[in-house]
């Protein structure tokens, strides 16, 4: 909203700043940490009156989880709200892939408030059911995928693009749509998967985006796609704004789910950022990057998958416990011993994927 004050610019003045991506990136990032501090405490005190016990605590989880009775959900409403002001705010409206991005974000959001308010209001850990979330996950995902689709330039157009063999094209055709859904919706079950422990989804989900944000920038830029020879897609650096504000809303809530934890996202913000990432990457063409720099949250997704389909097998477990983060509590690791572990891989992974932009 605000670049339209660079219609008042003569060219030498400060409404020319709000021509740069950069400078309205670091106002959406500072616009989104001051909402999470202005707007967190009160928000947690209507979340704590509303849902009276909180978050239901699974009976067969960690005996160290029992002491979380009663610590409110939803907290992802701050995160969310603070992304979708910034992001109004500060970055360009008339571009579709902040639209795009929004629209992913937001629908998550509401598929994941539905989910935790079924659950608060139950007093179980039901909520919604898993194929009707997965329904309207996969919907949402097919309009994102064919919007994306819709602006991607013709050369790109229904392509998957691959880090390092930076000339290699492969052309989906009407799959594109198809792939892109898988994507999304396993982006944001595998964050949702995460998302079990205090501060230990929050910071990868912002060491991602962050990445996504930079990737999204340097392919929105002729110059810094000739550089890297990478794929150009017109449009993408508006994404970086995004990625700032989630950034900064990101550190806001952390400071209130810094364990012990104050407030839990909830399904309303693992959901939400899960499907943003997903949908990052499939307006920049990184689908493949995304798996590099989120892969805490694909071990994690996995880590389910393998104990799920084993047990059906032989009746027996891989791990302690899945996801894999419980495994390591089983173990008797500290909860901040595995938080902050797993914060240190998610950056680790983030650096290998930036390092695919120059690789070849």
């Amino acid at each position: 909203m605000l670049y339209w004050l660079t219609e008042l610019s003569d060219g030498g003045d400060v409404f020319n700043l709000f021509r740069y991506i950069t400078f309205r990136a670091g106002g959406a990032f500072l616009t989104a940490l001051m909402f999470g501090f202005i707007f967190g405490i009160p928000l947690i005190n209507v979340l704590r009156k509303r849902q009276g016990k909180g978050q239901p605590i699974r009976s067969d989880g960690p005996e160290g989880h029992f002491v979380k009775a009663g610590t409110p959900t939803m907290g992802g409403l701050l995160i969310v709200g603070a992304l979708l002001t910034s992001t109004l705010l500060w970055a360009r409206l008339d571009n579709p892939f902040v639209w795009m991005v929004l629209f992913v974000t937001v629908s998550y959001a509401a598929i994941g408030f539905a989910d935790d308010y079924a659950k608060v209001s139950k007093q179980n850990t039901d909520g919604v059911s898993g194929k009707v979330r997965l329904l309207l996950g996969f919907l949402i995902a097919a309009i994102a995928g064919a919007w994306a689709a819709w602006f991607h330039p013709d050369d790109l157009t229904g392509m998957l693009a691959f880090p390092i063999f930076k000339d290699a094209l492969f052309n989906l055709g009407i799959f594109f749509v198809p792939f892109s859904m898988i994507v999304i919706v396993g982006a944001a079950n595998a964050v949702n998967l995460t998302d079990g422990l205090d501060g230990l989804a929050i910071m990868p989900v912002m060491i991602a985006g962050g990445t996504l944000g930079i990737i999204a920038y340097a392919v929105g830029r002729v110059d810094f796609t000739e550089y890297l020879e990478v794929h150009y897609v017109p449009g993408t650096g508006e994404i970086l704004i995004f990625s700032a504000a989630l950034i900064g809303g990101g550190l806001g809530f952390l400071w209130y789910n810094a364990p012990p934890a104050a407030v839990f996202m909830g399904d309303t913000g693992s959901l939400a950022l899960g499907g943003a990432l997903g949908a990052i990457a499939v307006a920049t063409k990184h689908e493949i990057v995304l798996a590099i720099v989120g892969g805490l949250f694909v071990v994690e997704a996995l880590s389910v998958i393998i104990q799920v389909l084993y047990f059906k097998r032989t009746g027996k477990r891989v791990f302690l416990m899945a996801p894999i983060h419980h495994h390591y509590e089983k173990k008797g690791w500290a909860e901040p011993q595995i938080v902050i572990r797993f914060w240190i891989i998610s950056l680790i992974l983030a650096l290998i994927g930036l390092a695919t932009l120059k690789l070849r």
